[in-house]
């Protein structure tokens, strides 16, 4: 074999190489995955990131903002329930809503998010609905102290929900963009909450624990974090025994 071939097949292998390093570093890691053990079943949760979740429990797949920008939902399970905490791109995501949705998907959502999907079930602030078993609770999201320059809230009141979902006998909460709201902190007999902790749009660490000292939830994920160190979270709240703080990959 000449040097010319030589070569060739060297910077031939090179390429190949080349291309399966980019491959491999193109290609998203599977999203982390927690088993919530109850007295009626398990409760799956996949922590897609951001402010995106999966939970399944009992045969249903519930999505919770769905963005197609964090997975591919083709690749998810259709959603027998699909909720929707406010209108803003990163928590609705037309495309990736109809990649999940089927005909027997319910659609929970606000007024605004109503305006641009139709087909759902508008719940207001303070709503509650049982749906096939499930009940459904909207807790008001919204901020008090974040604004933007013109004085206006990130999130103003009565424009997003966050949702508490009863699955058996435990009540998991996720909050929505919102901040440590008067509501929020007198909720009662939360098992598992997922709390926004994205400067400046929603929560501190320091909001986020007080939060959490109020209403003591068992299992607290701190989720659409962001660039916020989580760990200071874990820190702020080492001296209450009774909050299980659960870091997972939810920037």
């Amino acid at each position: 074999m000449n040097n010319l071939a030589i070569s060739f097949r060297i910077a031939a292998l090179a390429l190949l190489l080349c291309v399966g390093v980019v491959r491999a570093v193109e290609t998203p890691e599977p999203p982390q995955v927690d088993i919530i053990k109850t007295e009626t079943g398990d409760i799956k949760l996949t922590f897609i990131g951001h402010g995106t979740l999966m939970l399944e429990y009992s045969g249903k797949v519930i999505h919770i903002d769905p963005y197609g920008r964090l997975a591919d939902y083709t690749k998810l399970p259709k959603a027998d329930l699909i909720l929707l905490t406010h209108e803003h791109g990163d928590h609705l995501d037309p495309k990736a809503l109809a990649t999940v949705r089927t005909d027997k998907t319910t659609v929970i959502l606000t007024q605004l998010c109503a305006e641009k999907i139709t087909g759902g079930i508008i719940m207001k602030n303070g709503d509650t609905k049982t749906l096939d078993g499930l009940k459904i609770e909207a807790v008001p999201a919204y901020n008090i102290v974040h604004k933007r320059d013109n004085g206006q809230p990130y999130h103003p009141k009565g424009h997003g929900n966050g949702y508490i979902l009863t699955l058996g006998k435990t009540r998991l909460y996720v909050a929505g963009d919102t901040e440590n709201t008067p509501e929020m902190k007198a909720l009662q007999k939360i098992d598992i909450a997922f709390l926004p902790m994205n400067l400046p749009y929603t929560m501190t660490p320091e909001m986020v624990a007080d939060a959490a000292v109020a209403f003591k939830p068992r299992i607290l994920y701190p989720y659409h974090y962001g660039q916020t160190d989580p760990k200071r979270l874990t820190a702020l709240l080492a001296d209450q025994k009774d909050i299980e703080v659960r870091i997972r990959k939810m920037q």
